[in-house]
């Protein structure tokens, strides 16, 4: 079953019972401190390189850890560098991404929560891996890695570089606010263009023009039309449609006007694809973007599990190992202009992450 949103800033809808491997403390203060940090550099996707570097200052030189991993920055696109850490040869990879939406907005906290652009999507995702690696480091573990990715909020740069460079992992466990509940399974993702074009003329008289405008309407209505696929599990495909944009004034007839989808897909894309080109033949001409499928994944015993409909970058990573997808925050507050993420649920999660790594590794070989 699909969440039902966030219980507020001042309750925690689950916390998790499992701790980090030997009971190994933990300061919240800094932990919250460096997520605060995090949240306070603009690391809107494309502009991700002062994020990148901070973290990986602080793998290098916290206090008490300094030199116990191997860190490095690589290039996924110009300017954008991935981050990745290890400790010996890793069985098990935390990831999460850089990057956040835009607009960035800075930091502040209560009581109860940290607030700020990317408190819970996703660098209080980041803090909290981080410290569960502190936590194994101080548990005398070896044999993990951390990866973090640019670009997943637009264009998976990260991801699609990070798939060349593969570790040799047999797990990863991808973080992204599910509320510290273990995903089992979640919807693709298909971005679309359309393309409509047209002939100006004086709006006076429409007749000796072509509208690209009305074109794009009419591709619009078929779309919103189609009967989409619905799986048991995973629920309905959804449609959003994002941006619109076109024509010169309002007294011109329109010659080229554009909109920009986002579908959630429940099922392989070939056949929708298919459906959508039928649908616009004639009105607008359709242009595919990002294709990420549906994904179904391993959970671990002991924590509660849920479905989610939104998309994320273990499709890009499946030279990574098994897939597992797990992270404190809510998906419900991502995005807004108030996203936050409780104090409590953050904290538990640094345990959370240790444990599931330490899990993990326990597994024989199948």
């Amino acid at each position: 079953m699909y969440s039902n949103g966030p219980a507020g800033p001042g309750k925690v809808p689950f916390v998790m019972r499992a701790i980090a491997p030997d009971a190994v403390p933990l300061d919240q203060h800094k932990l919250f401190q460096f997520t605060r940090e995090l949240i306070d550099i603009d690391s809107t996707s494309g502009q991700e390189a002062a994020a990148g570097e901070r973290v990986a200052d602080f793998l290098r030189h916290a206090d008490g850890w300094a030199g116990e991993l191997e860190v490095e920055l690589w290039e996924a696109a110009p300017g954008r560098y991935n981050v990745f850490a290890r400790r010996g040869r890793p069985t098990v990879v935390l990831s999460t991404h850089l990057d956040t939406v835009p607009p960035f907005f800075p930091s502040r906290e209560d009581d109860h929560a940290l607030y700020g652009r990317g408190a819970c999507d996703a660098k209080g995702i980041v803090a909290a891996q981080v410290f569960a690696a502190r936590a194994l480091i101080a548990a005398g573990r070896t044999d993990f890695g951390l990866l973090f990715v640019v670009g997943e909020e637009r264009d998976s740069a990260g991801a699609i570089a990070a798939n060349q460079r593969p570790q040799g992992a047999r797990f990863l466990v991808n973080g992204e606010p599910t509320e510290s509940r273990m995903i089992r399974a979640g919807k693709g993702v298909l971005r679309l263009e359309l393309h409509a074009h047209g002939r100006t003329a004086h709006s006076a008289y429409p007749q000796l023009g072509e509208s690209a405008t009305d074109k794009l309407l009419e591709a619009l209505t078929r779309l919103r039309a189609l009967p989409l696929p619905h799986d048991p599990d995973l629920g309905a495909t959804t449609m959003n449609l994002g941006t619109l944009s076109g024509g010169r004034a309002p007294n011109v007839v329109a010659d080229h006007a554009r909109a920009e989808l986002l579908i959630r897909m429940v099922a392989d894309a070939a056949p929708l694809r298919a459906q959508i080109q039928a649908a616009v033949a004639g009105w607008a001409e359709p242009i595919f973007g990002l294709d990420l499928p549906p994904v179904r994944l391993r959970t671990v015993p002991g924590f509660p599990t849920d479905i989610v409909a939104f998309g994320t970058d273990i499709p890009m990573l499946d030279a990574w190992g098994e897939p597992l997808l797990f992270g404190p925050g809510s998906i419900h507050v991502a995005h807004t202009a108030g996203e936050w993420i409780a104090k409590p649920e953050l904290a538990a999660s640094v345990g959370a992450y240790a444990a599931i790594v330490a899990g993990l590794q326990a597994l024989p070989l199948s």
